[in-house]
């Protein structure tokens, strides 16, 4: 998963993702909304005006923040990798109201172990073990169940169940 921005003005967009290979957060490499070893890129939310030109500059000091851009610092499972990465812009700059979809494994990851507090999202609460193991209850990311980085649950804002490999199943 990765973040783009476009700010007021701009001719182009700022494409933020993460790999697991040299250094690890990187700028524009690719195009906006290229494909990802051939999967067409799912939008999770879009943010415009003024709205956007306010987040704009928290989500660039979010990627700043990332404390995994150091060579070596990625790990495809459990984390931290794409997915922990926008998982902390969103935590980061929580007026984003976004949450990652269920299939997005290592979301849910923690540097610090044993997590308990607020979700991403800061509408609920979420319980996590280094991503491995843990719940989440929250009005945008809904109710989940994650073990081994595997996520089931609910979706209270757009009713559907979460799957894991599924994905969303619902409306």
């Amino acid at each position: 998963s990765w973040v783009v921005v476009k700010e007021k003005g701009a001719s182009a967009y700022t494409r933020f993702d993460v790999v697991g290979w040299g250094n690890p957060v990187r700028v524009n490499v690719r195009v906006a909304d290229g494909r990802w070893y051939g999967n067409v890129p799912e939008l999770v939310g879009e943010i415009k005006g003024q709205a956007a030109e306010a987040l704009i500059p928290r989500i660039r000091e979010a990627v700043k923040s990332y404390g995994y851009s150091d060579y070596g610092s990625y790990a495809a499972w459990p984390g931290p990798n794409s997915n922990s990465f926008v998982q902390h812009i969103l935590s980061e700059v929580p007026e984003l109201g976004r949450a990652l979809p269920p299939t997005a494994i290592g979301k849910d990851w923690r540097e610090n172990g044993l997590y308990a507090g607020w979700t991403p999202s800061r509408t609920g609460l979420q319980a996590s073990l280094y991503g491995l193991a843990g719940v989440t209850f929250g009005w945008v990311e809904g109710i989940e169940i994650n073990l081994l980085g595997l996520v089931a649950g609910f979706d209270l804002q757009r009713p559907a169940l979460k799957l894991p490999g599924w994905g969303r199943v619902g409306l």
